[in-house]
């Protein structure tokens, strides 16, 4: 039996979507307190479709992270300080889940298809242990921390 690679598109686990939201956002993070920012400087700064950035920013409003005005002054910037909005906030909204297989998920479980049996699954037990990890780390670190590269 062979295994066939599969293409990077398919084995990412952070969407394309979930990155854009997550750059949009810490871009309204550093100007934080200086008025609205206008979505072509957001989409052009960020190399983000203006068109997605719309639905994400929209979807961003209605999860209460990103206000908005409209108007030729009018913009977007976050709803709370930078602190106070987490990686993994931004993860749960976009992805839904930060875990790797749906039965590891908290709050979107759900059976893996085709599992033997879950109760003594051994790839169960790993994701459940890499999800926790993630957690502790995506809901430890705000838009406000800057990052080491």
């Amino acid at each position: 039996m062979r295994l066939t690679a599969h293409s990077a598109k398919d084995s990412t686990v952070l969407s394309q979507r979930t990155r854009y939201a997550i750059r949009a956002l810490l871009h309204l993070g550093d100007r934080y307190g200086e008025g609205p920012v206008q979505l072509p400087e957001i989409a052009e700064a960020q190399n983000i479709p203006a068109k997605f950035l719309t639905v994400i920013l929209s979807e961003m409003k209605r999860a209460g992270l990103v206000e908005t005005l409209r108007g030729k002054e009018g913009g977007y910037w976050l709803a709370r300080p930078p602190e106070e909005i987490t990686y993994g906030e931004i993860v749960r909204l976009t992805r839904g889940s930060l875990a790797l297989v749906p039965c590891a998920a908290r709050l979107a479980y759900r059976p893996c298809e085709n599992c033997v049996d879950e109760a003594t699954c051994r790839l169960k037990a790993v994701m459940l242990s890499v999800r926790d990890e993630t957690a502790n780390i995506l809901d430890r670190v705000s838009l406000s921390e800057k990052m080491a590269v």
